[in-house]
């Protein structure tokens, strides 16, 4: 037997996109005004840009954010900077 409905996921659906455009779009504006970033700088300014306008996200934002860093790596937006330590981001050059 399922429980729920297709509204109910349907809103679950577009809440997790709704988050991921969200975030995708503060970590290109972070690569963008800053050239390159560690992982916890970038999460450090965009929990910080959340904060100051009062967005609140249910969840883990580091783990969000490690899901959208390792999709836009995977679409081959950002891109790893090679021989980093700690390891650094870049937008990828079209």
């Amino acid at each position: 037997m399922i429980h729920g409905n297709v509204h109910d996921y349907s809103v679950n659906r577009q809440h997790k996109v709704d988050k991921y455009d969200l975030l995708t779009s503060e970590m290109v504006q972070y690569l963008t005004a800053n050239t390159d970033g560690t992982f916890s700088e970038i999460s450090k300014s965009i929990f910080q840009s959340l904060n100051d306008r009062k967005i609140i996200l249910n969840g883990s934002l580091n783990w969000y954010l490690e899901w959208v860093k390792l999709d836009l790596e995977a679409r081959q937006v950002i891109t790893r900077v090679p021989k980093t330590s700690p390891q650094k981001y870049i937008l990828t050059k079209n």
